[in-house]
């Protein structure tokens, strides 16, 4: 980078703090090319992120998330509000980039300047979350974003994991999918905030709210717990979606008054600093992995006069730790 970048970099967060596309679309593409310039964006971000509520949307493939998702911003734009759209997208096997691009269809919104949509790739990371989500979270949340909706890609029971980096995580399911069967195992009854049955005007719609409410009153909740509600929707239509953005709004007011808004912030930032430092650490691993010393560590436990403890103590004293 040259020193006529790295100045403009208080130029370009000012453009994008005052809602310029353009400058908020170069900030997510420096996060995604975990740019030199990088720790200098996130120290400019930092003083004016934190206001933005982050809805996690996530469910199954083929239950609605991108229409939910378009529809939901419509109705949030109605209520006034600045939307932000982070879609992660399954990566390019060649390229490492998200294959879908841009949602198509998001396009209702493509030309609301009150509404940035981003895909990201999810670079073969199991959760469905690319490990720069949240640095992106945070360039739209200063770029004054009101909400910001997190779409993931549907890749099963490793899915859950949205719920460690949204304020509010919204599960959908449908009908005729086994999806109730399917929430039970994999755990997301324990991490949805609100729960939507898309497609609720197919058959079956009624019984899987059933099996919900159901599965959902045998937990056990202390006084004064959020219970998450079961909504029933028909994106395609926006029929229940208003319904919808009460009960995230509700649960934001909840989330405020309870305190557990600063706790799951918390968690998130703690998680944050947790992968840029693992990340930091595989690199110099990187760097260290092609030295001799390392086949030589290697070769000592496979003959037996070393174990793989004390040649992971070795390597770590290598690294400096």
């Amino acid at each position: 980078m040259s020193r006529r970048t790295e100045a403009d970099v208080p130029d370009l967060v000012e453009r994008a703090r005052a809602g310029e596309a353009r400058a908020v679309a170069r900030l997510i593409s420096l996060v995604e090319d975990e740019s030199p310039l990088l720790r200098q964006v996130m120290a400019s971000l930092a003083p004016h992120a934190g206001h933005a509520h982050v809805v996690g949307v996530t469910g199954s493939p083929g239950v609605g998330k991108s229409t939910s998702t378009n529809a939901l911003v419509g109705a949030l734009r109605r209520s006034g509000r600045r939307v932000g759209v982070l879609a992660v997208d399954p990566s390019s096997p060649f390229s490492g980039g998200a294959l879908l691009g841009d949602r198509v269809r998001m396009g209702d919104h493509s030309s609301d300047p009150g509404v940035y949509i981003r895909s990201m790739a999810a670079r073969g990371h199991l959760g469905g979350l690319a490990w720069t989500t949240p640095q992106a979270l945070r360039v739209l949340d200063a770029a004054g974003c009101d909400v910001v909706l997190v779409e993931t890609v549907g890749v099963g029971q490793s899915e859950v994991e949205v719920a460690g980096l949204a304020d509010t995580t919204m599960v959908l399911l449908a009908p005729g999918m086994g999806d109730g069967i399917q929430a039970a195992k994999a755990g997301i009854l324990e991490v949805g905030d609100v729960y939507v049955v898309n497609k609720a005007d197919r058959d079956g719609a009624d019984q899987v709210r059933r099996d919900l409410r159901g599965m959902l009153a045998q937990g056990d909740r202390p006084e004064g717990a959020w219970r998450p509600p079961v909504l029933a929707t028909v994106a395609q239509s926006g029929e229940g979606v208003d319904e919808v953005v009460e009960e995230l709004d509700r649960h934001r007011s909840w989330l405020a008054s309870s305190g557990q808004l600063e706790r799951r912030r918390v968690r998130r930032a703690r998680s944050e600093i947790e992968a840029i430092a693992l990340t930091s650490l595989r690199r110099r691993w990187g760097d260290v992995a092609g030295h001799a010393s390392l086949d030589d560590l290697a070769a000592a436990v496979v003959a037996g006069d070393s174990d793989p403890y004390r040649a992971a103590d070795r390597l770590l004293e290598s690294l400096g730790g």
